[in-house]
């Protein structure tokens, strides 16, 4: 297994964790290596539907972002108080250099947007429904997209788990920071296009959410990269049927720096290439708004590292 200064990305097999006793003590043990070493892998083996994947890569994603340009703009993130929406092209920075990159965002579990209660705090905002193409303009892409999105929930929820086993701990003590019903996890869809101006596709940047689930939907394009802690960028290319995970600022936090965030960065697609790169990243990060920071149930003594 990879060290702290890793040089390539593990692989692990989901079905050992749901298969018999000693396979899923195998896997609980590859998944601590990583959560303290490098931070990143490949999950493969995944009961989320191949067909949905592949409808949602090749069906959809090139379509989204084909939209005539007045289409995608009246679904401007700009409209939401909830952070929701399109994107154009360089409308971000990041590190002061622009990112190259179109994007979508979308949120779960918000159907219809919430009025806040007299008293409740204005953060509650971020909670609310997202922003779709109307369905004349992508017939079945809200209905096929918003299941991946309950299925990638339903992953995100069981590894969670296996994260807390991984670390010594019950398996449902970090669902204790998602008590609350009225949560949101949030996804993109992103397009990175062959870039003049720069290579920067997104910089360097670490996950806010506990885990991140990342579809890389165009397996002819490298791009994304992690960084060991000798600064040097590993190359994490797409590999077919699985998705990359990687490990946020909260699970390293409330974890008190025993599971590493790592640095990563996407590359824009080279002048040679002839077609765009996308991506779906998929951020398990509806945490409960109300947990406060004296109320961590991970001490330290609880790691049984």
């Amino acid at each position: 297994m990879s060290t702290a200064n890793f040089q390539s990305i593990p692989t692990l097999d989901y079905s050992l964790a749901t298969s018999d006793p000693e396979s899923k003590s195998k896997f609980i043990s590859q998944l601590r290596s990583v959560l303290i070493n490098v931070g990143f892998l490949y999950l493969s083996n995944t009961p989320v539907d191949k067909d949905l994947i592949t409808k949602v890569k090749r069906d959809y994603i090139p379509r989204l972002f084909d939209l005539p340009q007045v289409e995608k703009d009246q679904i401007k993130m700009a409209n939401s108080p909830h952070f929701l929406g399109y994107s154009r092209m360089g409308m971000e920075l990041t590190k002061g250099e622009v990112d190259w990159r179109e994007q979508f965002d979308f949120g779960t579990g918000c159907e219809r947007e919430r009025s806040l209660k007299e008293g409740e705090p204005d953060y509650w905002n971020v909670y609310g429904p997202s922003q779709y193409p109307r369905e004349e303009q992508l017939p079945g892409f809200r209905v096929l997209f918003e299941a991946y999105l309950a299925q990638l929930s339903a992953l995100a929820s069981d590894f969670l788990r296996l994260v807390s086993e991984a670390l010594g701990l019950p398996p449902d003590t970090l669902d204790q920071f998602y008590k609350t019903d009225d949560r949101m996890h949030l996804s993109k869809i992103v397009k990175y296009p062959v870039q003049r101006e720069s290579r920067q596709g997104v910089g360097a940047h670490y996950d806010g959410a506990m885990l991140t689930f990342l579809l890389q939907a165009s397996e002819e394009h490298r791009g994304l990269q992690a960084q060991n802690l000798h600064g040097e960028w590993i190359d994490v290319p797409p590999k077919p049927d699985t998705f990359v995970i990687n490990f946020g600022r909260s699970l390293e936090f409330v974890t008190q720096g025993v599971v590493r965030a790592t640095s990563h960065r996407v590359l824009a697609p080279p002048l040679d290439s002839t077609t765009p790169r996308y991506s779906v990243p998929f951020f398990y990060s509806g945490m409960d708004l109300e947990v406060r920071v004296d109320e961590s149930v991970l001490k330290s003594e609880c790691l049984n590292i």
